[in-house]
């Protein structure tokens, strides 16, 4: 059973006053844990504000599910912005590339031997090889393709796509 189901308006009204709403994101007024999540003490439990935001309007979540932010932003609180999302789904829906990215775009890297962009997406622990590219954009171009192809959570492609 969801912990929310259990608190009262009054706690509820305490919950939503800490928000900051505007349009697009939410900021919250308290502290953030070591991830960048907001965290909330309700009934004597630390736990990340954007599950209970998305307990209070969505209801619970179920087992082995997580909430995806689809704005790509973990500090946002605002529920239209929460889905949820198998761990699988989630880790489609990246907003960034790895810090470790020379290229920039994600799934390209430059292949030294030819000097030619390496195009590569990783998905249900299987790597599909693109292809090799002489321009970045058409090894962008064809990665956001595979991702539109295998992927069912990948917000940012999708919209480049259109």
């Amino acid at each position: 059973m969801s912990m929310v189901a259990e608190i009262s308006q009054e706690e509820i009204s305490a919950f939503w006053s800490r928000a900051t709403k505007s349009h697009g994101c939410w900021g919250w007024n308290g502290s953030a844990d070591g991830a960048g999540y907001w965290k909330y003490r309700l009934q004597g439990k630390s736990r990340r504000v954007h599950r209970i935001a998305f307990e209070l309007t969505h209801g619970a979540i179920p087992d082995g599910m997580v909430i995806d932010h689809i704005c790509h932003n973990r500090s946002c609180t605002n529920p239209q912005h929460l889905r949820l999302a198998t761990r699988k789904q989630n880790a489609e829906n990246l907003g960034t590339v790895r810090a470790n990215n020379k290229s920039g775009v994600r799934g390209v890297r430059l292949h030294k031997p030819s000097g030619k962009w390496r195009a590569v997406v990783m998905h249900n622990r299987k790597t599909y090889q693109v292809g090799y590219f002489h321009e970045i954009a058409d090894a962008e171009a064809a990665v956001i393709a595979m991702r539109n192809e295998l992927f069912t959570h990948n917000t940012l492609d999708r919209k480049k796509a259109a």
